[in-house]
């Protein structure tokens, strides 16, 4: 096979795995159609029986990262949508940032003492609680390597897609508030979405304080990596 066949074969099982998994969890629902967790299996599982070198399918994606920049931009845009609903809770959303952002750091922290892991992944996993575009900027700061943070980060938010019923469920979390900033806060992407499925305020809040805890990650790692480095 060509490089150029090779290459257009790798870029479409990758669009293919998204929106593919993106189409079965709208028809379905489920949470393990989720495209966060769907699509990785998915493009992996293409990969594997179309016997795809992996080094030459990294090399014709890697590209994709690319689109991590403009990603990051357009999440201003929900910010100044949802303006008024920042001004009414500007004290909720606040505690909730800064509570998500330290517990999130703090709990990584101790898995990577408790598991004493080795220092390049442990340095990878610290900002696992923050979305992806966020996350890759601001784990060099601590170190880490981007694509395993990106590994970490997405097993995160599934975890925290996974556990937020029982949860809520347990401490009798009942407030949209609340749900929206602790999914936000945990679990990024993955939880933002999980929270669309419990209503309009908790989607909302949970993709502010999605976007404001990533922002406070990357301007705060520099000065987080003194204390947890």
């Amino acid at each position: 096979m060509s490089h150029t066949s090779l290459a257009l074969l790798s870029l479409l099982i990758t669009l293919m795995g998204y929106y593919g998994a993106k189409r079965l969890y709208s028809c379905l629902g489920y949470w393990w159609a989720a495209p966060i967790l769907l699509a990785p299996l998915l493009i992996i599982a293409a990969v594997l029986l179309l016997d795809i070198p992996l080094p030459s399918y990294f090399e014709y994606t890697h590209f994709l990262v690319l689109l991590l920049g403009p990603a990051t931009i357009a999440f201003a845009l929900p910010i100044y949508r949802e303006r008024a609903l920042i001004r009414r809770y500007p004290i909720t959303l606040t505690l909730g940032v800064m509570a998500g952002l330290l517990l999130g750091l703090v709990s990584s922290w101790g898995l990577v003492k408790l598991f004493a892991l080795p220092p390049e992944i442990g340095q990878s996993v610290l900002v696992r609680s923050v979305s992806t575009p966020f996350a890759m900027e601001a784990t060099t700061a601590f170190g880490g390597v981007p694509e395993l943070t990106a590994m970490v980060v997405l097993m995160t938010g599934v975890v925290g897609m996974l556990l937020c019923g029982p949860l809520f469920r347990f401490g009798r979390v009942r407030s949209s508030l609340a749900r929206g900033v602790a999914l936000g806060a945990s679990a990024h992407g993955a939880g933002a979405a999980k929270a669309r499925e419990y209503g309009e305020e908790e989607a909302v809040v949970a993709s502010l304080t999605m976007i404001f805890t990533g922002i406070a990650m990357v301007l705060g790692a520099p000065v987080f990596a003194l204390f947890l480095v």
